[in-house]
């Protein structure tokens, strides 16, 4: 309804253009919103007061002309000024109930617009490091940005969901030499564990794959390994420099061939660990996008040319730095490190650079919260190159913290000491996960109550709507047990029976839905639908334990069906944006 009363003041605007009111060339941007008084109508405009210094009027001058000029419409009662030069419209009393027939019309398609047609969105998110299984941190990324990009989708924006695979940098060679080093424990070498190395489980299970294919072929003795290695953390030396010293003996006794042969198996099998994970979890990608493809097609290369090209560049102690703070990052930054290696900057910028000469009209990017400093230097990096970094948002992820029973679950991936997200789903369902995952927004801190989400209760919000749903199907199913007709036109003919107040709560509330998506997919918020959801249930409940559906007057009985029939399948398309299901019975 906002949308339709904003075209009508377009309409108005459009004819004062044309008289010469206002000039031709004003834009003006239209902002209608729901009154929190009944009395001030339903909806109401401060456009009057906008435009008023560029109209040479007072505001409530321009308001009057907006009036002569608005068109007439069967939905509006009355539009009067009110104030300073406010604008409320009244709707007529048969307006609300006509979102029955549109939502039983629409059916899925309800709730979606065009606002955003002819746009297109790429959205980076999730993105993990393919080190080890996604853990439950990663799990609200996954849910967070699956849902932004299904909202915008769902308002008409060509989106390009992508993944990218971080490959080719230091913490992969780690990955490797650890499988490498778990493979030599199999072989009957005792190692000394690297304090720094990757020790989860699933180390053991590529290393046992390795063997299983290998046998002994890639075995090198204890004394080979870690003659001449700087001692570790445990014995007061530099884990850092320590492992760093096994990954170049790791390369120099495998030699490049064999080295990649542990480098690829860690990588393949991390990496389709994490696709099954997330499309059991709803998720599906246009793409997964190789960092190892940026270096290998010179896209890095062609970035740093640029870089030097624009000034933006100097070598110091050996190493290349970007001057990001010439674009007010706080310092500047290494892009080619003192032994020729890029960094993991320098991919990055690639990336983004080669995002935009995609063509995309915005890009999106899913971090976590602990990437805030990294923020200003890409943006820095874009504005270097010459391309414009306002096109690129960066939404930022706080991740949610696990409870069960009341204590905090551990997550250090590099230790293996973490919950999964395939166990968490495992255990209180995609569906409890893919909800509590969005219900607050993104850079809040969210505590995962894993009882509550498992709980059969009214405190559980996605079981409360989930069962709200469900109990409007048994409605259906009763009546079909009762051998009852129905017949949804004279349900629509007798719309002006639903009079009770439950009934005029849950149709406003369903005419606010399409409002609700559209305003969640263009500032990022998914929570909003969430609590919506929440909302409209709560009036589906109420109604559901207040009234009678089923009654002997069939004219009621039919309005009724429809009315309670539209509630569910505004639940329905709600839950499906938020990658949660609809069950028809629990």
């Amino acid at each position: 309804m906002k949308n339709a009363i904003a075209q009508l003041v377009q309409q108005a605007l459009d004819a004062l253009k044309q008289d010469g009111t206002l000039d031709a060339d004003i834009v003006p941007t239209i902002k209608i919103e729901r009154t929190r008084d009944k009395q001030h109508g339903d909806f109401a405009s401060n456009v009057a007061m906008m435009l008023a210094k560029k109209a040479g009027c007072n505001p409530r001058e321009l308001a009057q002309k907006i009036l002569q000029h608005l068109p007439q419409s069967a939905d509006l009662v009355k539009a009067e000024i009110a104030g300073p030069g406010f604008i409320n419209f009244f709707l007529a009393a048969d307006t609300s109930q006509r979102v029955i027939e549109q939502i039983l019309a629409a059916g899925e398609a309800y709730g979606r617009s065009d606002i955003g047609k002819g746009k297109s969105v790429q959205v980076e998110f999730v993105s993990a490091n393919p080190t080890g299984p996604l853990h439950v941190g990663h799990g609200r990324g996954a849910a967070y940005g699956a849902s932004v990009a299904d909202l915008l989708e769902a308002v008409g924006f060509d989106v390009h969901r992508e993944y990218y695979v971080n490959d080719a940098g230091r913490q992969m060679d780690i990955l490797a030499t650890s499988v490498w080093l778990r493979y030599l424990e199999l072989c009957g070498e005792e190692i000394s564990f690297p304090v720094n190395a990757y020790k989860g489980d699933y180390v053991w299970d590529i290393a046992a794959t390795l063997h299983r294919e290998n046998a002994d072929e890639l075995r090198h003795s204890r004394e080979s390994v870690f003659f001449g290695i700087p001692v570790d953390e445990p014995e007061g030396g530099d884990k850092e420099i320590h492992i760093d010293a096994v990954i170049d003996r790791a390369r120099a006794l495998l030699g490049d061939k064999q080295y990649r042969q542990v480098f690829e198996l860690g990588l393949n099998t991390i990496r389709e660990d994490i696709r099954r994970d997330l499309e059991e979890f709803g998720i599906v990608y246009q793409d997964w996008y190789s960092e190892h493809s940026l270096m290998h097609s010179g896209a890095v290369d062609n970035a740093i040319e640029r870089l030097k090209m624009s000034g933006h560049v100097y070598e110091e102690n050996g190493a290349l730095w970007f001057k990001s703070t010439d674009f007010g990052d706080e310092k500047d930054r290494v892009i080619v490190r003192d032994n020729g290696q890029t960094t993991y900057f320098a991919s990055d910028i690639a990336y983004h650079a080669e995002k935009l000469e995609r063509g995309f009209d915005r890009v999106i990017d899913v971090w976590g919260a602990d990437h805030h400093g990294y923020v200003p230097r890409v943006r820095a990096a874009l504005q270097a190159l010459g391309d414009d970094d306002k096109k690129l948002d960066v939404l930022l992820v706080q991740f949610a913290i696990l409870y069960r029973g009341g204590e905090k679950a551990q997550m250090s991936t590099r230790s293996g000491e973490f919950v999964t997200l395939r166990e968490l789903r495992h255990e209180v369902g995609n569906d409890a996960a893919r909800f509590f995952y969005v219900m607050r927004k993104c850079e809040q801190h969210m505590d995962f109550d894993l009882d509550l989400a498992k709980s059969q209760s009214s405190d559980n919000p996605v079981y409360y709507i989930q069962y709200a749903h469900a109990r409007v199907c048994s409605v259906q199913r009763q009546l079909e047990e009762k051998n009852l007709p129905r017949d949804i036109g004279r349900g629509q003919a007798n719309l002006s029976l639903l009079t009770e107040t439950h009934e005029q709560d849950l149709l406003t509330a369903m005419t606010k839905f399409p409002e609700i998506v559209e305003k969640a997919a263009i500032i990022h918020e998914p929570h909003q639908l969430a609590h919506y959801l929440r909302e409209l249930a709560n009036f589906v409940h109420t109604y559901y334990n207040a009234h009678t559906f089923l009654v002997d007057e069939e004219n009621l009985r039919d309005a009724r069906m429809n009315l309670i029939e539209a509630a569910r399948q505004v639940l329905a398309n709600g839950l499906r944006l938020l990658g949660v299901s609809a069950p028809e019975s629990m």
